[in-house]
């Protein structure tokens, strides 16, 4: 996020609006997650904007995306300081975390970060341990789901159900025989955050 860049968003009105970055590294479905997520929010009919942005595009490089859903159109999709973050990984942790807004959400994985973050007393830090979870579902590769199932569920102006029925949306013809263990692994998320969240 380079300053020079940066457009100033300012939410005036007590419509929805609030700012994502899902981070981690290739291999990890971040940018799947961030499209999954956008096009939930379209199909419930509010505005947004989704920005993906590749490292090195390989397997094991940095990932991340932005994605801003709101009542209203959005004029600029760059996230400088996102309301919810969902990180993947500690390299991700690390870079975002710190941008996070006074009041908002850190989702982390805390099947590969074991680091307590230090963060402003305000932030509600929800650990999902997304990697077990989607190993105990039988598919190492669903835990992008299972922590966007967590954010969702803990959220709640998006329903894991809703994300559910965009995933056809997303995800190409040949990788629709996953949907069903995708569905299976945002329902896990969304139970987890609701038992465990503060």
């Amino acid at each position: 996020m380079n300053p020079g860049t940066r457009c100033e968003m300012k939410n005036t009105s007590d419509k929805f609006y609030e700012e994502v970055v899902i981070a981690g590294f290739g291999g990890q479905g971040i940018i799947l997650a961030g499209r999954l997520l956008a096009q939930t929010a379209m199909k419930a009919g509010k505005e947004v904007t989704y920005m993906p942005s590749y490292g090195a595009e390989v397997r094991g490089g940095t990932a991340n995306c932005m994605v801003i859903i709101a009542d209203e159109p959005i004029a600029c999709p760059v996230v400088a300081k996102p309301d919810s973050l969902i990180a993947m990984n500690k390299a991700s942790l690390d870079k975002f975390a710190p941008h996070l807004k006074n009041g908002g959400l850190l989702v982390m994985n805390s099947s590969l970060i074991d680091d307590e973050p230090r963060l402003d007393d305000t932030v509600e830090i929800l650990k999902v341990p997304a990697d077990e979870i989607a190993v105990q579902l039988g598919n190492p590769k669903v835990a992008n789901m299972v922590a966007l199932g967590a954010y969702l569920g803990k959220r709640g102006h998006l329903t894991a159900d809703e994300a559910a029925e965009a995933l056809p949306d997303v995800l190409a013809e040949r990788y629709h025989k996953t949907i069903p263990i995708n569905i299976e692994a945002l329902h896990r998320g969304a139970r987890f955050a609701q038992k465990h969240g503060r």
